[in-house]
């Protein structure tokens, strides 16, 4: 089963959070992440409202897992901590 990774988003620091995407989306790619949103328009219905929503699709819960510990994930992270509020979530998908 697939695997979906969803972060929500309030950038506090540009600068710093704009280092964190850019390691981050190679630490991604490189675990076989694809992203089907970054961003973009949508509509809060529930729940605390983040500016910045993100979603990529892994191959499985356990290649998501493994990337976010994976060290080149680790180190795009702390220019993440102090630059941004967020939450992040693994869900597994049924495809």
């Amino acid at each position: 089963m697939g695997a979906l990774w969803i972060a929500h988003v309030t950038v506090t620091d540009d600068e710093a959070y704009g280092k964190y995407a850019a390691l981050a989306t190679q630490a991604i790619a490189d675990h076989g992440g694809r992203f089907i949103a970054r961003g973009g328009r949508f509509v809060q219905l529930e729940g605390r409202e983040r500016p910045r929503n993100v979603v990529a699709r892994f191959d499985s819960v356990e290649d998501a897992e493994k990337c976010y510990y994976s060290d080149a994930y680790q180190e795009a992270l702390n220019h993440a901590r102090g630059a941004s509020e967020r939450e992040l979530m693994i869900v597994e998908t049924d495809e």
